[in-house]
């Protein structure tokens, strides 16, 4: 007697669907409620964590998450994604970049870039990252005087919708920051006169940005970064010239 083969489901045959694969445009939620969650969590101004640590925080999908990053980045509420780099075995040059230079040399390169970032600013933010230039332009109670600077210049350079310029000007604000250079690092007072000034200048860029107006904007950089530059060379003593 012939024994028949075990019959087969007709679909036994077919792959295992991938779980990372969201083929129910209703799963993990509406896209809009991610974008609306990611908002909440960038407008805490704490820095945007890592895709991962968003996904599982907002409980979706990795490629859903991207999608929402993606409306907000043509939205110009996040700044463009970085491109990836090719693994070598080159070290970072922050770190060799402060041994060979000094703050007179950062803030004499920082004069020269940020004011073209500000013009590029006014005539290309977004109304949210205005929001945020403007948001950043005054010191909290009890903030610490250095982070709230870096915080305004860095979304002045966001602003600027120049990825290039922005990675240029984090790496200069990277050496700045090197403990062997700190007592030049960038402004931040240790007196309160100085740290209204300081805010002041902050308003008047924040300001000219918000009023589109790209000389305005430039001037104002100009002038703070002087103040800077005066603040820098006071603290090196007379000896230091500039040319």
């Amino acid at each position: 007697m012939n024994r028949s083969a075990p019959s087969q489901h007709p679909n036994a045959d077919a792959q295992t669907p991938d779980p990372s694969i969201d083929d129910d445009p209703g799963q993990d939620g509406n896209l809009d409620d991610v974008v609306a969650a990611l908002r909440g969590i960038l407008a805490t101004g704490q820095g945007t964590p890592s895709e991962r640590a968003l996904a599982e925080r907002l409980n979706v999908k990795r490629h859903r998450l991207r999608r929402a990053l993606d409306q907000l980045r043509a939205a110009g509420e996040l700044a463009p994604a970085r491109a990836g780099r090719p693994r070598t075995a080159t070290p970072r040059r922050g770190d060799d970049l402060a041994r060979d230079t000094n703050p007179v040399e950062i803030i004499e390169l920082r004069m020269v870039l940020e004011p073209a970032l500000a013009r590029l600013a006014a005539l290309r933010a977004s109304p949210f990252e205005i929001m945020r230039i403007q948001r950043a332009a005054s010191t909290p109670p009890g903030a610490v005087a250095g982070t709230v600077d870096l915080a305004f210049h860095k979304a002045v350079a966001a602003g600027a919708r120049n990825s290039l310029a922005a990675e240029l000007y984090a790496l200069i604000r990277e050496v700045a920051t090197d403990a062997r250079l700190r007592f030049g690092n960038s402004d931040n007072p240790s007196c309160p006169n100085r740290l209204k000034q300081r805010d002041a200048e902050h308003k008047l860029i924040a300001d000219a940005i918000a009023a589109r107006d790209p000389d305005a904007a430039e001037q104002a950089m100009r002038a703070h970064l002087g103040a800077v530059q005066r603040q820098i060379l006071d603290r090196l003593g007379p000896s230091v010239a500039v040319a």
